[in-house]
């Protein structure tokens, strides 16, 4: 069975194409610029090489039929038709409280995720684009929609509830649901077959961190609690998001800085974090050379990040009474040894007896970090939400 995965954003498509048989990756890429001056498709050709097409894309209809296209090329494709695509699978960004799993896409679906607009106005709107246009490039195509809010569904109300006035709940469905869901469920159920151990029976903290972050607490394979509330913002220290703020200092800002509610949501997600604070870069690859050049708001800002992160894994720890795995992924989970490194400093406390030399050696693939005697498994493992949602629609499918 061959399953296209798509995660479509507002100007962009990216996707790759499984051959769920095997479980391997035929052709990945994806589209920028869609309905810009410029527009691109970037590819990885079947020798690894990079390839770029620049073509006119206007709109996503155009974008997947040209993804399509590229697909059955004799250059570069894998297939020879479309009728080899048995499925395609969905990112969704935003179910709210109305999906707690993947579900074959309907139009009583596809009506529920509008529905969810108001949660995500900046991808909800872009993952009905792909599904809108892969209903009239191929008709037939069976869809299925993967939440990434789905595996956080089973959070308890004492955990999502924020203590507001209940008819704010009741009305407008204010409360935590958490994001990166699909990440956390993978690499968290990925590390428990690689230790060969039950899912069921671990208390794992996943720490999804790079330009967007979050942290899970996952006990008997549900999630129990997450850093990301009603909407990506709340949490950790991001690229350009502030995480955690005090919120009475919101109606301050607004007075002083003379803000509407899109300003504010601009100053809080697109000019905070990591970049509104350094004045320089969103990229952590950027603040670590600074810092090891000695700028100080840089040294600052890994100091307030890191220390974001091992607060947050301190309190999930307490929420799940213990720990057994904690894992690493994302961008700079994957691949900064410095931050994993300061973040399980000082944490013997918990059992955890960390590898210094071991994580200084790895980057990129997965790996154990802590010494064979420690009671906390720590691990990198690099997630792979595309396969996820692959499997998912393969499941759901029955193909």
């Amino acid at each position: 069975m061959k399953t296209l995965v798509l995660n479509c954003g507002s100007s962009s498509i990216k996707y790759k194409l499984f051959d769920m048989a095997n479980e391997t990756v035929l052709a990945q890429g994806g589209i920028e610029r869609i309905g810009i001056d410029g527009s691109f498709l970037k590819l990885t050709d079947k020798d690894g090489e990079k390839v770029t097409i620049e073509k006119d894309i206007p709109d996503h209809v155009d974008g997947i039929s040209f993804i399509l296209k590229i697909l059955t090329d004799e250059k570069y494709g894998c297939i020879k038709n479309f009728n080899e695509i048995a499925a395609v699978g969905h990112r969704v960004v935003h179910g709210g409280e109305k999906f707690a799993s993947s579900v074959i896409i309907t139009d009583e679906v596809i009506d529920k995720i509008v529905e969810c607009i108001d949660f995500a106005p900046l991808h909800n709107p872009a993952n009905l684009k792909g599904i809108s246009a892969i209903k009239k490039v191929l008709p037939t195509t069976p869809q299925v929609a993967v939440f990434d809010t789905a595996f956080h569904q089973s959070i308890p109300d004492y955990a999502y509830f924020y203590a507001l006035p209940y008819e704010i709940y009741s009305k407008y469905g204010v409360r935590r649901y958490g994001f990166h869901g699909t990440s956390h469920r993978y690499v968290s159920r990925r590390a428990c077959e690689i230790l060969g151990v039950a899912y069921e029976g671990q208390r794992i903290i996943t720490a999804h961190i790079g330009n967007g972050g979050s942290i899970t607490a996952i006990k008997n394979g549900k999630s129990v609690d997450t850093s990301m509330g009603m909407t990506p913002t709340e949490g950790l220290i991001m690229g350009t998001r502030c995480g955690d703020i005090d919120a009475g200092a919101i109606p301050y800002i607004m007075k002083k800085e003379n803000l509407d509610a899109d300003g504010l949501a601009e100053l809080f997600n697109k000019r905070s974090g990591v970049a509104g604070f350094t004045e320089m870069s969103s990229d952590m690859r950027d603040i670590e050379k600074a810092m090891l050049e000695g700028n100080p708001r840089a040294v600052q800002i890994i100091n307030m990040y890191n220390y974001r992160i091992k607060k947050y894994i301190g309190a999930y720890a307490a929420a799940i009474g213990g720990l057994d795995i904690l894992v690493f992924t994302g961008g700079v989970g994957e691949n900064q040894w410095t931050a994993r490194e300061a973040i399980c400093k000082d944490m013997e406390y918990l059992g955890l007896v960390f590898d210094v030399e071991k994580n200084r050696n790895e980057r990129g693939r997965t790996a154990i970090i802590s010494k064979p005697e420690s009671k906390v498994t720590v691990m990198v493992v690099p997630t792979d939400e595309e396969y996820m949602i692959a499997s998912d629609t393969q499941k759901i499918l029955g193909i």
